[in-house]
């Protein structure tokens, strides 16, 4: 990688003029019809590849696939999500791998270098970790991160509706999320240093709900130089004014993280009814048009 993730961020951040990231969630109830009855590594294929072009024609910063729905399909289908992820960064676009790893020792150094090593199989840019076995788990993705100029999104405030059953415990005075994010705060000066841009931003970013805008505020005191991956907007219920609760307006564009939206892009009811290649990216392309309208602006209806 020429930069570290975090300057790769801001730069196309800044380029694109808008903090929408697509999901590729090639959910099989929601691919277009024109797939239906095909085999399903080629379908997935398809819909990813046509996905990935109204992205990059869309001018978006980033995708995000999820990697659990290529990976129910065996091999074929993770050779399907290098190929995509390759692609992807070939038509200028950042990929984050939602692939939620986590484990201790010499597996969590194995799943780093799965998909953060120099010679990773999947072609990511950062990776979404899960923090919950304790901080010595993210080592091993931070030295590989640094070293290969990625970057890690780590699960602090969820979107899900039952994530406050552990959340949202009380741990002393705080919330389990608060107590997260300060311990973070704390590695972002020690460890996670190494992952920091030019920029000012960091390359070790947190999961935060558009559900939760309040708590992403306060998120955003406590990891003032953090990018956030904001799921939850749109078809989890969240307008623009909430998902963009945890970002920093700057002059021209939103700044601080990545908001994300896969079935309101890819899984309109015009683009799962799409008979057609060019009719499905074309209700694509519109549903980002919308999306956009409502999140590029200083102030959107929410």
């Amino acid at each position: 990688m020429s930069s570290a993730f975090a300057d790769r961020l801001a730069a196309a951040l800044e380029k694109s003029g808008t903090p929408l990231c697509m999901g590729i969630d090639p959910h099989p109830a929601l691919l277009p019809a024109f797939l239906s009855g095909q085999e399903p590594a080629r379908a997935i294929r398809l819909f990813g590849q046509l996905a990935i072009e109204a992205a990059a024609s869309a001018g978006l910063p980033a995708v995000k696939p999820q990697v659990a729905l290529f990976e129910q399909h065996g091999p074929a289908g993770m050779a399907v999500l290098a190929e995509l992820a390759e692609l992807a960064q070939q038509a200028g676009l950042l990929v984050i791998m939602d692939a939620k790893r986590g484990d201790i020792g010499s597996t969590s150094a194995a799943y780093a270098a799965a998909w953060l090593g120099p010679h990773a199989p999947f072609a990511a840019d950062a990776l979404t970790v899960n923090p919950f076995m304790g901080m010595d788990t993210l080592a091993p993705f931070i030295e590989e991160a640094a070293s290969t100029g990625r970057g890690l999104f780590v699960l602090v405030r969820t979107s899900n509706e039952g994530s406050g059953d552990l959340q949202d415990l009380d741990a002393g005075g705080k919330p389990v999320w608060q107590r997260l994010a300060d311990q973070l705060a704390r590695l972002d000066t020690g460890l996670a240093a190494s992952l920091s841009g030019l920029s000012g931003w960091s390359g070790l970013g947190v999961v935060v709900g558009a559900t939760r805008p309040q708590q992403a505020e306060a998120l955003r005191s406590i990891l003032p130089n953090a990018p956030f991956l904001i799921p939850g907007y749109g078809a989890q219920g969240a307008g623009p004014e909430r998902a963009r609760a945890g970002l920093l307006w700057q002059e021209t564009h939103w700044q601080g993280g990545l908001i994300n939206s896969a079935r309101g892009l890819t899984g309109t009811d015009a683009a799962r009814q799409a008979s057609s290649p060019d009719s499905f990216q074309n209700a694509v392309l519109a549903a980002i048009r919308q999306a956009r309208a409502e999140l590029d602006s200083p102030r959107a209806a929410g």
